[in-house]
């Protein structure tokens, strides 16, 4: 697909243009393709209508998300998903260009994938101590905030402790991106869990318009969060789930060694993929995916 428009960056899922114009010269145009990426690695097999989800599931968690980060007086970069060229209507939102902080604010409400672990390992995530005796799965007493590094495609996004986010951004942005982060998990669980889907973990962006925080990319996908059924949840095993751990799980028992080009997924991964994406968009929005 290419666009009459200027290409500002690709990542590992999406592609940016700039679709400034004199009147609104911080506009960017922000496409979600159907590709999918896992262990840092674009996989070469798309998932239909992936990016189409992403995109809607996004604008509809904007909505929601709007007097959460309003009572911090923070905001969206969301203008418009209707004011979009044709060839890409439906995947794509026209947004504010922001300057990014480089780091990647994660909320914790669960233990699980490497927050367990580490756990296992240490008894905390990064310097966030937890109680003992939780297990994979273990609903956590209080949400937590684990932030990480923001990785260039092909590299790893690594843990860091929250000084380091000092470090990054100042501190009194730390404890605001903190807090924020944790209030956006909060209401975002208690929206889903009323939906009957457990929201384990996700990750939030932001970017500064101004000196005014502002959420960007994407919020509360499939791809950037785990969700569970809540019917099923039971700590001590792997939970079943909305979101691209089953493609994960599938390329573990495929043999790939995460450092060779990745493999063609199976057609019925691709299938079962697809439906539980859609599965989740549905069970979230109560509104049916076209």
């Amino acid at each position: 697909m290419s666009l009459d428009l200027p290409l500002v960056a690709r990542g590992k899922v999406r592609e940016i243009y700039d679709a400034s114009s004199p009147a609104a010269p911080d506009r960017l145009l922000l496409v979600a393709s159907d590709r999918i990426s896992a262990y840092d690695h674009v996989l070469p097999t798309p998932i239909p209508d992936k990016g189409r989800v992403l995109t809607q599931l996004s604008v509809w968690w904007f909505e929601q998300l709007a007097p959460v980060l309003s009572s911090f007086g923070a905001s969206h970069h969301l203008v418009s998903a209707a004011d979009v060229p044709a060839e890409v209507a439906g995947r794509a939102m026209l947004v504010r260009r922001l300057e990014m902080l480089p780091v990647e604010c994660v909320a914790r409400g669960y233990l699980s994938g490497s927050g367990t672990v580490e756990y296992s390992r240490t008894g905390s995530i990064r310097d966030v101590a937890l109680p003992a005796g939780l297990v994979e799965g273990s609903r956590l007493p209080a949400p937590v905030f684990t932030p990480s590094t923001k990785a260039e495609i092909g590299e790893h996004d690594e843990a860091i402790d929250f000084s380091a986010v000092v470090s990054a951004v100042g501190a009194d942005r730390a404890e605001e991106l903190r807090a924020l982060t944790l209030a956006l998990y909060s209401r975002g669980a208690e929206i889903a869990l009323d939906a009957g889907i457990v929201l384990a973990d996700t990750k939030f962006e932001f970017g500064l318009a101004g000196d005014a925080l502002v959420l960007g990319d994407e919020v509360l996908t499939p791809d950037s969060s785990r969700f569970w059924p809540a019917a099923t949840w039971s700590p001590g095993s792997v939970q079943p789930s909305y979101d691209k751990q089953y493609v994960r799980d599938w390329l573990t028992s495929s043999g790939w060694d995460r450092v060779s080009p990745p493999p063609e997924l199976p057609s019925d991964v691709v299938e079962a993929t697809r439906e539980r994406y859609v599965a989740a968009y549905e069970q979230l929005t109560g509104t049916r995916f076209v």
